[in-house]
């Protein structure tokens, strides 16, 4: 039998993980230059952690979560998403006895059993940040303006912001009253999961991918037209702040998060390149979610980056292009290979990437091994090098070649390798 990948499911293979590893060491670098802080989070948690923090009728709990009970009886879920997870740690250890307020991140895999396809697994990952404990609209503003300098210094400018308002509570009973008012003269001409929604939460038509739905919601009311007076001050700030730091952005009255718990301040991040799942990343501000898990009433504001959907927006790029080591010692003879090894373990000690072939292979053989490994440099020492106490030096890039003393070959290889 031969066994594949359960489906939904995918391996992120060598040849691809670099491409991974410099957007999430970007990341923490932009993240560090605005003062947030790494938190890591357990995949598994109390499912009632889930079905309080999102809501117990929306497609991820009612449909999508992964979920089981342990030996115990306890009744666990695989996280899909990162938000209440934060919220639920930061509870649990009082983090808000400490400072007013809390800038924290967290990157990993994420859970939800839908079908799968383009832009869409059963385990996708995520890079997920929050600001707790500062009610806007100017943190709104930085943590907006932050990811937009993040895909930016990764190269990735042909990207569309757009944010809208969901407005507070008191806001959202008449806005979802009038929405329902407006859906049912469309109840037949929905989708059968828009039937349902429209009973449960209308404001989640809006979310719909189905054409007809889509038509149907172009003329429905807005959220913006049901703002009360502070909600819609804080989102005439956010737009000055965005203006003063240069930002366009889009003013989408039907933009929606999929999840209960948002207010106020929404966005998201688009891209052309995607086709129909073209968000890349997406959040908005929580103000009433810590109260909801039991925690001090805290306003917060975060977002969540799909990882997949970036990965493919930088595959193909130059600046995501492949990485090979410093050096790889074609070694000749047992002689050669026996020193060459010492110097291997020499070099990495200095922080040099370097590679040999420990099968006794011929030149030719090694020269192709170094090229598919994308050396820079290949040092070609065999039985004649060794009496002579010079190497062969070889510029992969550039095919020029040089004499190397031997027995200063590491000092060598490191004065090139870290200029």
């Amino acid at each position: 039998m031969q066994y594949k990948a359960v489906r939904g499911f995918k391996d992120i293979l060598p040849d691809q993980v670099g491409t991974w590893t410099r957007f999430e060491q970007e990341a923490k670098r932009i993240f560090g230059l605005f003062g947030y802080r790494e938190i890591r989070i357990p995949i598994l948690e109390s499912m009632e952690l889930f079905a309080r923090g999102i809501g117990e009728d929306t497609d991820i709990v009612s449909k999508e979560m992964y979920t089981f009970r342990d030996r115990r009886g306890n009744h666990l879920a695989m996280r899909p998403e990162a938000t209440a997870s934060i919220l639920r740690a930061f509870i649990e250890h009082k983090l808000y006895k400490g400072s007013p307020v809390h800038k924290l991140y967290t990157m990993g895999p994420m859970f939800r059993y839908e079908r799968p396809q383009k832009g869409r697994r059963r385990q996708f990952h995520q890079i997920d940040v929050e600001i707790i404990g500062d009610p806007g609209p100017r943190s709104d503003s930085e943590l907006i303006y932050m990811i937009m300098q993040l895909f930016s210094s990764l190269g990735l400018d042909d990207l569309e912001l757009h944010i809208n308002s969901l407005g507070c509570p008191t806001d959202r009973g008449p806005f979802r009253s009038k929405l329902k008012d407006y859906l049912k003269d469309y109840t037949s001409q929905l989708c059968p999961d828009c039937q349902e929604r429209m009973e449960t939460n209308p404001l989640r038509v809006f979310d719909c991918k189905v054409d007809r739905c889509i038509e149907i919601m172009k003329d429905a009311p807005t959220m913006l037209d049901f703002l009360c007076e502070d909600c819609a001050q804080h989102f005439k700030q956010l737009e000055d702040y965005l203006t003063q730091l240069g930002m366009d952005y889009v003013v989408n009255s039907h933009l929606m998060r999929g999840l209960d718990y948002y207010t106020r301040t929404t966005f998201e991040v688009q891209t052309p390149e995607l086709g129909a799942q073209n968000a890349i990343a997406g959040g908005g501000r929580y103000d009433n979610l810590m109260a909801d898990f039991d925690g001090p009433a805290t306003p917060a504001i975060g977002f969540a980056i799909g990882q997949e959907r970036v990965i493919e927006l930088l595959e193909g790029r130059e600046e995501a292009g492949e990485q090979g080591p410093d050096l790889f010692v074609a070694a000749l003879g047992t002689d050669a290979e026996d020193r060459a090894f010492v110097w291997l373990q020499e070099m990495r000690k200095k922080g040099i990437w370097c590679e040999m072939d420990y099968r006794s292979s011929g030149l030719k053989a090694q020269m192709r091994h170094a090229d598919r490994l994308h050396a820079k440099r290949v040092l070609i020492v065999g039985d004649d090098e060794l009496a002579k106490g010079s190497g062969i030096l070889r510029d992969m890039s550039t095919k020029e070649q040089r004499e190397v003393p031997l027995d200063t070959v590491v000092d060598e290889i490191a004065r090139l390798s870290h200029r």
